[in-house]
Formats: C-alpha cells, sequence, structure tokens
C-alpha cells in the first residue's frame, strides 16, 4: 500500500519565488549602511534577479519538485497500490463465483453430519481424523463450486436479467477465467476424494459432478425440465450428500455403515427441504427465464402459488419433525425436536403472510427465499443436539 505521508524530496540549495518556501536570509558579514535609503521591495529584488539570470535553471526545477510532490501525494491518496486492488476484486469475484449460500449449506451439513458420528461413537474419536474431515470438507467445497460455476457458465445471458451481480454476469470475471476455476475445482476435488476415500465415495462424488454437470450442459441442460431439475437438486444437496459424508465419516472411525434414526431423518428431511429450495430458487428468476424460454413451476403456474406450495411442503416437514419424537422416543430428544421445529413453522408462517402482505414484490421474494435458506442452515446447527 503507498504510504499516505509523501516521500521527502532531496533539496537542491534555497529557492526561490519558483519554490515551496523562501529560504532563510542568512547573516550578512558586512555592516549595514545607516544612512542608505530604504531596502527595495521584494518585487524589484526578484524582477532584478530575473533581469541577472534570464536563464536561471532553478525555476524549472522547483516546477519539477512541486509536479513530483503533486504526483506522490494523489497517489497517497488514492488508496491501495493497483496490484492490490487488483487481487482484493479477484478474490470479491471467486466469492461470489462460489455463490456463497450454497458453500454454507454444504460446510454445515457436512460439519453436523460428521458430528453426530462422532457423538454416537465417542469411543473412537481420533483427533488425527480432523485432518481428514478437513480434507473432505475441501473436496465438498469445490464439487459444490464446480456445480455451481458450470451453470453460470451456461447462463450468462440468463444471468444478465436475474442475477446481474454474479461475476460473469457483471463483467467482473472472463469466460476464460471461469473455466479455469471450473477445471480447478472438479481436478482437486476429485485428487481429494480418491486420494483419501475410497472408491465408493469417489463413484458418489464422480455422480454429483455428472448430475450438475446435465443439469446445466447442452444439449442436456435438464434444468429446463422442472421435474429433471428438482430431482436433481434434492438428490445432490439432500441424498449424496447427507448419506456420502455420513458412510465417509463411519468408515474413517472403522465402522461398516449402518443407517442410524438421527441421520436418516434429517437425510429425509433435508432431501424434502431441497426439494423446496429447488421449487422456490425460481421465484426471484420468473422475469429471465421466461425471457429465455426457461420452463419452472414458477413461470407456469405463478409466483403465489410456488411460494404456497413451498411453505406447504416446509410445514408438512416440520410436522412430521414434531410428531417423530412421540414415535420413537428413544432415537429423539423430544425437548429439542418438538419446541425447535414448532419455532421454526411458526417462523415459515409469518414469513409467507409477510409476502403476501407485499404483493409478491421483487424484494419480498428475494427475502422469502433467502428465509428458505436460513431455515435450512438452522435445521443443520441444531441437528447434533436432536
Amino acid at each position: 500500500m503507498a504510504s499516505l505521508a509523501s516521500p521527502a524530496v532531496p533539496s537542491h540549495g534555497p529557492a526561490t519565488a519558483a519554490g515551496f518556501l523562501p529560504a532563510p536570509a542568512s547573516r550578512s558579514r558586512r555592516a549595514p549602511r545607516l544612512l542608505s535609503p530604504s531596502p527595495p521591495s521584494a518585487s524589484a529584488l526578484f524582477s532584478s534577479a530575473s533581469a541577472r539570470f534570464p536563464h536561471s535553471p532553478r525555476a524549472p526545477c522547483s516546477a519539477a519538485r512541486q509536479r513530483t510532490v503533486r504526483a506522490c501525494s494523489q497517489a497517497g491518496a488514492a488508496g491501495p497500490a493497483p496490484l492490490l486492488k487488483t487481487l482484493a476484486d479477484l478474490k470479491d469475484s471467486c466469492w461470489r463465483f462460489l455463490r456463497p449460500h450454497t458453500i454454507r449449506g454444504t460446510a454445515l451439513g457436512s460439519t453436523a453430519l460428521v458430528a453426530r458420528a462422532l457423538i454416537e461413537n465417542p469411543q473412537l474419536i481420533d483427533w488425527s481424523l480432523v485432518f481428514k474431515a478437513f480434507y473432505g470438507l475441501v473436496g465438498l467445497i469445490c464439487g459444490n463450486g464446480y456445480i455451481v460455476g458450470i451453470n453460470q457458465i451456461y447462463d450468462i445471458g440468463i444471468d444478465k436479467v436475474n442475477k446481474p451481480y454474479l461475476p460473469i454476469a457483471a463483467g467482473d470475471l472472463s469466460v476464460q477465467s471461469a473455466w479455469l476455476l471450473v477445471v480447478a475445482f472438479a481436478v482437486v476435488g476429485f485428487t481429494i476424494v480418491v486420494s483419501n476415500f475410497g472408491p465408493f465415495i469417489t463413484s458418489l462424488y464422480c455422480l454429483g459432478l455428472f448430475l450438475g454437470t446435465i443439469y446445466s450442459v447442452p444439449p442436456f441442460r435438464l434444468k429446463k425440465y422442472p421435474v429433471a431439475a428438482f430431482l436433481i437438486i434434492a438428490t445432490v444437496r439432500g441424498f449424496l450428500l447427507n448419506f456420502g459424508v455420513y458412510y465417509a465419516t463411519r468408515a474413517a472411525l472403522g465402522l461398516t455403515f449402518q443407517w442410524s434414526s438421527p441421520v436418516a431423518f434429517i437425510t429425509c428431511f433435508v432431501t424434502i427441504f431441497a426439494l423446496v429450495i429447488a421449487i422456490t430458487k425460481d421465484l426471484p428468476d420468473v422475469e429471465g427465464d421466461r425471457k429465455f424460454q426457461i420452463s419452472t413451476l414458477a413461470t407456469k403456474l405463478g409466483v403465489r402459488k410456488i411460494a404456497f406450495l413451498g411453505s406447504g411442503l416446509l410445514l408438512a416437514n416440520y410436522v412430521a419433525a414434531i410428531v417423530v419424537p412421540f414415535l420413537i422416543p428413544q432415537a429423539f430428544r423430544g425437548t429439542v425436536m418438538v419446541p425447535f421445529h414448532a419455532a421454526l413453522a411458526v417462523a415459515l408462517i409469518l414469513q409467507t403472510w409477510i409476502l403476501e402482505q407485499a404483493k409478491y414484490s421483487k424484494d419480498a421474494i428475494s427475502q422469502y427465499y433467502r428465509f428458505i435458506w436460513n431455515l435450512f442452515y438452522a435445521e443443520y446447527i441444531f441437528f447434533p443436539l436432536i
């Protein structure tokens, strides 16, 4: 970063009128004349000096010093150096390219499932496995980055209408750079998984990448077909993530795979939740989807009906979560499950009412969709406690 203070400029002797400040007058060794007339004015002295030395080099030197100081001052006030600003902009573009809300969901989900497996088998906890868990998280984030990244590459026109803040649509990230990132995510993620988690988890990982590819890439581009799109999102975000992480954690602990009641619950719950996310994600995108002839339930049935459908499915999910502890009391903590899911159900009803009162404006729809994701995060946060 450039310094805020301007650099010191080397002195070249006493400055003239064109310099910064006049040099202090030196004491004359000659005694003053007592009866001399009044001393000449400063203007007379300077005009005399300029007459004697019409080609004095000090004036251009002094002007050059002024220009140097002015440039340095402007550079200091400009803030970070261009290289640092470029790096900061690249970091911001890459972060937006990763779609942070999906990264949070992946990180919370994998962490919650690992925590649950450890809670169920506390005697097998080995802190050396923390590094393996970290590698797994990085691999999942890379897979997530590949899927959301390749979707942005093939959705540039739609995103310019629906999501102009995304880096490719906004012109902050070139298509070539996006391809480099996508390929890097796929290669790094695959390398991590194949070298740490064995062939079965590697096959599940590759299945997730394949489904993410055919969701976005022509000639398949299954996102154009609502049912296929919902099934892909629910499978990847719901079943594959939960089952795969829990399987890998038990394998790392030296255990064969076996469903536990809480893990079976969260897998079913989140798969339905992912289906709701798949349905409601199109609500803010109706304008662009209609323009580019992308068929979604929101474009066919309308925003209001889809919002009520999504809220209805989630309410059914919460009712089931409230009932489960009464059916299997030995497997769940009813004191946590019942009030927690009841509170989330009430919050969902309130948010749906707010959306209705706002007449389904674009801002209200975006707020509703963000709230759905917040409910998703909350479920994973509390999952280890149920």
